[in-house]
């Protein structure tokens, strides 16, 4: 937990084991909320000196710590102090239960369900008030949460500094306060929260002062900028595709409106593809996000007797729901087209590849819910997604996509550890006389870890032709946790398991014969390493397939970089 590091090997090498005097007041906060998050109220650091040795080469710091006893949560209760509120609602959204670790992040983290819900009932001037009632015989704590009137006090102003490129209007439309509203703490904070959630600054501190009235306060955002744009020019590198150059530029606030704008250009061993896309987040100054999109996509396939294309333009408006909910609503043109089969390809290849470039258009909607938008749950996310698009709209190509993803995710054993359980799947539906081609349907990919990217589903065995399936459904269940090693090294382990498959065409009756669609099960165990580095997170994924086909591909390792849902 400590910023000062012992001297090691490795720790030369990153520079961690110098001494600065100044971080010891730093550890010696870090040392005392180590100990409050896991029960020890009475904890006291009572000193940290930092020692020069005989030979004046090294420093020995030492740390003196009280700890005193570990307290569990005792009795849970909620009262009000105002008629009309009724303390049986407030109640039933805290989520302490009686028994566990006293930690303060949980005392505050039910203070904020209860200011969110009195926020949402247009409550003003309402406070909770936590009381703790000390019971040292059984080490327990009984907290009450009271519910009280609060001083009557308006934002007279909203003061923003530090923003020399950022307009003013990015920052104040993170606030759902304006000039004259009652004064709410909890909407201050959760409006420092939105600011900082932008990525746009180094450092945003929110805070209120005294106004020009007793009856008056200041709201003063001070914030420190980072650079937001981004350049780059390298190459990247991944089992399945083969050594990628790539151009790019990405401006996450772009000309200070909080707007994103990217290009991308990429060329590797067997792709192309490039894209550009802008985002207005706040269209007409309300909580509705325009997305722009254009992308072309070109494959020759090495590993595939067929080459494909992809010509694709996509509009799209998001706006919220709900408090942690949001709907998106979109519309896609395309051109697919598949190219240059192989004359000994399967002849479901031959045949889709004889239809030419196909034009499709249609609109869609993506409904998703995220519980980390609130941040009122840190040790457990849920994630959830639906979307359908409705392909069919003039063109050639007639399906209806469906697709889902649902990730859980919870932090055990003092947040060390972190399990996920992932749940995914897609439909593609073809109507009319439209039948599917390999540009529609799913392939393996790395959907189950332990395979090629076209490594599972449906195959013409004879030709050993992957080609791709209308359905795919996924489980996937993953550990993340630390291998003792100094955090500042980088590296964690992990484990999964996946299950799944990838199965269903449209027409395999006049294709070489024999044709395997079904829907088979394929299953993976695995270890994987994470290693964050300065070219960015790498993942080592080493696998062993447990359930699968005569005619699968496996993959043993594989590398990637690592993303967080």
């Amino acid at each position: 937990m400590l910023q000062t590091k012992q001297a090691g090997f490795l720790r030369q090498l990153i520079k961690a084991d110098t001494f600065i005097p100044e971080r010891l007041e730093v550890d010696k906060q870090m040392l005392r909320d180590f100990y409050l998050s896991r029960g020890y109220i009475d904890v006291q650091v009572v000193d940290a000196t930092g020692q020069l040795s005989r030979e004046r080469d090294a420093t020995f710091v030492s740390y003196t710590v009280r700890e005193g006893q570990s307290f569990n949560i005792g009795k849970v209760s909620t009262v009000s102090e105002i008629p009309e509120v009724d303390a049986a609602e407030f109640a039933a959204v805290q989520k302490m239960r009686s028994g566990v670790t006293y930690s303060p992040a949980i005392i505050e983290n039910n203070i904020a369900r209860m200011e969110n819900l009195a926020l949402r009932k247009g409550l003003t001037f309402v406070r909770i008030e936590p009381r703790l009632v000390r019971n040292d015989r059984d080490q327990t704590l009984d907290v009450e949460y009271v519910i009280r009137r609060g001083e009557r006090v308006f934002v007279e102003r909203i003061d923003i500094e530090g923003n020399t490129t950022t307009l003013d209007q990015v920052v104040r439309r993170q606030f759902r306060t304006v000039e004259g509203d009652p004064f709410n703490p909890a909407e201050i904070r959760q409006a420092a929260e939105r600011i900082r959630a932008l990525g746009f600054f180094d450092d945003a501190k929110v805070d209120a002062k005294p106004g020009s009235g007793p009856d008056q306060v200041v709201v003063n955002v001070d914030v420190a900028e980072k650079p937001t744009g981004s350049i780059s020019l390298g190459a990247s590198f991944g089992t399945g595709s083969g050594l990628g150059l790539n151009l790019g530029f990405s401006e996450t606030n772009f000309l200070g409106r909080g707007q994103g704008f990217s290009i991308d250009v990429t060329s590797g061993k067997d792709t192309k593809t490039a894209s550009i896309a802008f985002v207005e987040p706040s269209l007409l100054g309300r909580d509705l996000k325009l997305k722009l999109g254009a992308a072309y996509d070109q494959t020759d396939n090495a590993d595939a007797r067929y080459d494909t294309r992809n010509v694709a333009v996509s509009a799209g408006l998001e706006f919220p729901i709900a408090e942690q909910s949001r709907l998106e609503v979109r519309y896609k043109i395309f051109e697919d087209a598949v190219r240059n089969v192989d004359e000994v390809a399967s002849s479901l290849l031959r045949d889709e590849g004889a239809r030419g470039g196909e034009f499709g258009s249609g609109l869609g909607y993506g409904f998703s819910f995220d519980n980390r938008i609130t941040g009122l749950n840190p040790k457990n996310s849920l994630l959830f997604r639906f979307g359908q698009d409705f392909i069919g709209l003039g063109g050639d190509v007639k399906f209806i996509e469906t697709t889902a993803l649902a990730v859980a995710e919870t932090k055990v054993f003092h947040e060390d550890v972190t399990l996920r359980a992932i749940f995914e799947g897609g439909a593609v539906n073809s109507f009319g006389s439209y039948g599917t081609r390999v540009t529609d349907r799913y392939f393996g990919n790395s959907k189950i870890r332990g395979f090629e990217s076209n490594g599972i589903g449906p195959r013409d065995t004879s030709t050993d032709d992957a080609l791709g399936g209308n359905f795919y459904a996924v489980a996937k269940f993953e550990a993340d946790f630390p291998l003792g090693l100094p955090e500042e090294y980088g590296i964690n382990g992990g484990v999964f398991y996946d299950i799944g498959s990838v199965w269903g065409l449209d027409n395999t009756a006049a294709a070489s014969r024999p044709i395997v669609d079904g829907m088979k099960l394929r299953s993976s165990v695995g270890v994987s390493l994470f290693w964050k580095t300065p070219i960015g997170p790498l993942r080592f994924n080493f696998s062993e397939a447990l359930q699968k086909e005569a005619y699968d591909k496996e993959q043993k390792f594989d590398l990637t970089i690592s993303t967080k849902f």
